[in-house]
């Protein structure tokens, strides 16, 4: 078999950035998928589920309600190894397009008050998994990292 896409990346070279993954054609639409790293594989620190589930409902909820962009977003989630998340964009898109949006995402969730959407036993199948404290630093931290991106955050390590 051959190896998929995400397992030809580096990840000794990758750094915490936002990072086109791939570009899929479904029928006449291109479906863009993003790499929001958050942790430096295999040498930061990976994110506690608790937190990874509290920036997934944060964020899904965010991009589903985001005006301009609420129409395209086909997916949000977390990566298995807990490093960062994956966004899946109807468009033909580059990270330099989506930096704001993604921005702003991790602004709210750095901001976030109150209880958390969905975390509710009827809503959800694991609610008591939360973390929001740490969802608020995971927010701050990589909203801080896109304030000042540079070029090499943007596109995938040779």
């Amino acid at each position: 078999m051959e190896k998929i896409t995400s397992f030809t990346i580096d990840h000794i070279k990758l750094q915490p950035g936002l990072y086109v993954s791939r570009k899929d054609w479904v029928g006449q639409v291109c479906v863009t998928t993003f790499d929001l790293r958050l942790c430096k594989p295999n040498d930061e620190p990976v994110m506690n589920t608790a937190e990874v589930h509290t920036v997934e409902h944060l964020a899904a909820t965010y991009l589903r309600n985001e005006p301009a962009w609420k129409d395209k977003v086909l997916y949000f989630g977390p990566m298995g190894c807990r490093t960062g998340f994956y966004l899946l964009l109807a468009g033909e898109l580059t990270s330099k397009e989506v930096l704001p949006l993604v921005r702003d995402c991790f602004r709210f969730i750095a901001d976030y008050r109150g209880e958390v959407p969905g975390a509710s036993a009827k809503d959800c199948g694991n609610y008591l998994d939360m973390n929001l404290p740490m969802a608020n630093y995971w927010g701050r931290k990589y909203a801080d990292l896109l304030d000042n991106i540079t070029e090499d955050r943007l596109t995938y390590p040779e």
